[in-house]
């Protein structure tokens, strides 16, 4: 029996009594994969990305162990509920313009020291200000440098559109602008390089492909290292104690933790494994959430339909972007019908083995985004579950 049918195997005895669609987190895989992480991260500590989670219960799990410290957000609502339920450093990862959560943030004294906010402009400044409502807390921040790599002048630029913020005289120029502004604390920096930690190197049948990316994440990491260190260099001349640097993803820990002007590294979707993450050379995770769907039709001959399965991922569309098939091995969508809103047929020799109301089991393309479609999710040991745990949109949360 191979590993993937031992754990289809586990999951299927663990998951007997409840009906599909089910979701599961295999706790093995998950603590493996945390382990991972801080291996890598070489001693530094790791912010978690909640958006790569979005489970207060695993959140509580990660934290809890040696080398991780911190959470990273992606709104400023889910922001302030994590404070108020108890995490008390929450870095918001993008620059929000909810003024009524940027109201309740300055006129509460636990909630302004447990949450930074992010920014990149001196105008997201003015909003926060006109949003204040007379509370008088002063607003942690943080500045976003934009990591992308730009070649032949900037006529090429490779990396996500972020920050307007590249180099360090920019970077300085609102430090000053945050310095001299009652009201306002300067105290970290962030810089995400997703064009380095979220793209995979060793893309299967495109061996052309995975060395020009590997040629190229290795330019861009040369560069931004330089000019981080830089960056961190000019604000520290506005502000010597700034608290932290944070940099880095799942796909890059390693690189990123051995600049010195990083403090911390973000991760997230390193801890549960998601399709996207399979093709890298720098690491190899366990998949750790898995979710499944029932087999509800046998339409003919190496075909079998399941319901529901149209989870796409967020990025720009494509094949990449849906959830993979995973156990048992050797199932495909149909080309003519891909993963469909209320049923899903997959082809394979395969299916002639499976009878109506077994499960098969998927893996998402990105990590937390499964989240959105699952109340609870079933925590798994060994072949057994041994916890039942609300999502975000268990306990009434979608953020976004």
């Amino acid at each position: 029996m191979t590993l993937r049918a031992a754990d289809r195997a586990r999951y299927d005895r663990a998951t007997a009594q409840l009906d599909a669609p089910v979701a599961i987190v295999d706790l093995d895989a998950f603590d493996a994969n945390a382990d991972d992480l801080v291996r890598r991260a070489g001693g530094k500590p790791i912010r978690v990305a909640s958006k790569s989670v979005r489970c207060r219960a695993l959140l509580e799990r990660v934290l809890a162990r040696e080398g991780f410290a911190g959470i990273m957000s992606f709104t400023l609502a889910e922001s302030l509920w994590l404070a108020r339920s108890g995490f008390d450093d929450v870095l918001l990862a993008y620059p929000s313009a909810d003024r009524a959560g940027y109201a309740e943030l300055a006129a509460d004294p636990k909630l302004a020291a447990a949450v930074t906010v992010m920014v990149d402009d001196p105008a997201q400044l003015d909003l926060i200000d006109a949003a204040r409502a007379g509370g008088g807390e002063v607003v942690r921040v943080c500045l976003e440098l934009d990591t992308a790599l730009k070649l032949l002048g900037g006529r090429v630029r490779i990396g996500a559109r972020r920050s307007p913020l590249h180099s360090p005289a920019q970077v300085a120029e609102v430090a000053r602008a945050v310095a001299r502004r009652p009201g306002f604390q300067l105290v970290g920096i962030m810089a995400y390089e997703g064009h380095v930690a979220g793209v995979g190197d060793a893309v299967a049948g495109r061996p052309l492909r995975s060395r020009a990316v590997r040629l190229m994440q290795a330019a861009a990491r040369r560069e931004l290292a330089e000019r981080r260190a830089a960056v961190v260099r000019a604000v520290r001349e506005v502000v010597p104690d700034l608290e932290f640097v944070n940099g880095g993803g799942t796909g890059s820990v390693q690189h990123t933790a051995a600049e010195d002007a990083v403090t911390e590294i973000a991760a997230g979707s390193g801890l549960y494994v998601p399709r996207l993450f399979d093709n890298y050379t720098s690491f190899r995770g366990r998949p750790a959430a898995l979710f499944a769907l029932p087999v509800v039709r046998r339409p003919g001959v190496g075909v079998v339909t399941v319901l529901g399965g149209g989870y796409p991922a967020s990025g720009a569309p494509g094949a990449d972007r849906l959830p993979v098939p995973y156990l048992p091995e050797g199932l495909r969508y149909d080309p003519q019908e891909g993963a469909g809103e209320v049923q899903t047929p997959l082809l394979g020799p395969v299916a002639d083995d499976l009878l109506i109301g077994d499960k098969v089991w998927f893996r998402h393309a990105k990590a937390g985004e499964l989240c959105e479609r699952f109340d609870t999710l079933r925590l798994v040991e060994g072949d057994a579950v041994t916890a039942t745990v609300p999502t975000y949109r268990g306990e009434g949360h979608t953020f976004l």
